[in-house]
């Protein structure tokens, strides 16, 4: 129905993990800034900490294309759910190793530290983004404080970087987190970004950009309390309640003045 009512290409507000679906609002452009810092500097360790709908899984997504832009070897690990020594195999599944390397009859630990020392040689940094931290095994956590306090030459151009939520850093060891040269705390969208993310998901499926009017912006931004998830969730369902009223779509009025509050605040 709301496709049909606007003539969406796709679903505006799917909430998938899809770069082309990224909104850069201000706390994920000062965090990305942040992370090209770490690895300019050719610093060991980073931090991206923040409550759960903030759009951790989806930064980290454009952290690896970011870092990879500036020249890294970038891959990323989802954490949540794994199983004990799962994470080297996995870790060396993402790394593009040549067929030679990955037949060697070496211990995968072997295999990693080779194409870091690799990757070292040829001055080319490797960043190894982890989603979940606070969700990994134990020999996942130990593994990576190796990696960003371990005093060999192999490991300087190696930077990692961890996602977690702020109620699960009591599981994050302080070999880990004392040796975080940043630590991004990632904050809700101000109604600014809301406005921003909105149009931008719009224009994106070729929808009208001033489909919310400023009230309607005003209110999702309140309910959802600047929380990218929520914010999300409530556009889809007032695009909904706005679609079945069949009112009048002109400029600010697609979802306009009083359907797009009684919208907002069904929700």
């Amino acid at each position: 129905m709301v496709r049909d009512r606007w003539h969406f290409a796709a679903p505006p507000f799917a909430g998938s993990l899809e770069p082309a679906t990224f909104y850069c609002g201000g706390p994920q452009d000062e965090a990305l800034a942040r992370l090209e810092w770490l690895l300019g500097q050719r610093q060991r360790c980073g931090l991206v900490i923040g409550d759960e709908g903030l759009g951790k899984s989806h930064l980290a997504t454009m952290a690896v294309r970011r870092l990879a832009g500036l020249g890294a070897e970038a891959v990323l690990l989802s954490l949540r759910g794994l199983a004990a020594g799962d994470w080297l195999d996995l870790l060396l599944a993402r790394l593009p190793l040549d067929p030679a390397s990955r037949a060697e009859p070496l211990r995968p630990w072997q295999k990693l530290e080779n194409r870091l020392r690799e990757n070292t040689l040829m001055e080319r940094p490797t960043a190894i983004i982890v989603d979940d931290l606070d969700h990994a095994p134990d020999d996942c956590v130990d593994g990576l404080a190796r990696i960003v306090g371990g005093a060999e030459p192999l490991f300087a151009r190696t930077v990692v970087v961890g996602l977690a939520s702020s109620a699960g850093m009591s599981r994050i060891p302080d070999a880990i987190r004392t040796r975080a040269a940043v630590r991004v705390e990632l904050t809700p969208w101000e109604e600014a970004d809301v406005a921003g993310f909105l149009a931008r998901s719009l224009e994106r499926v070729g929808g009208p950009a001033d489909l919310f009017s400023p009230e309607a912006i005003g209110t999702i931004s309140r309910f959802a309390l600047g929380v990218p998830r929520v914010v999300c969730q409530l556009a889809h369902l007032a695009t909904v309640v706005a679609a079945g009223h069949r009112g009048r779509v002109a400029g600010t009025d697609a979802c306009g003045g009083e359907h797009d509050a009684v919208a907002a605040r069904r929700c």
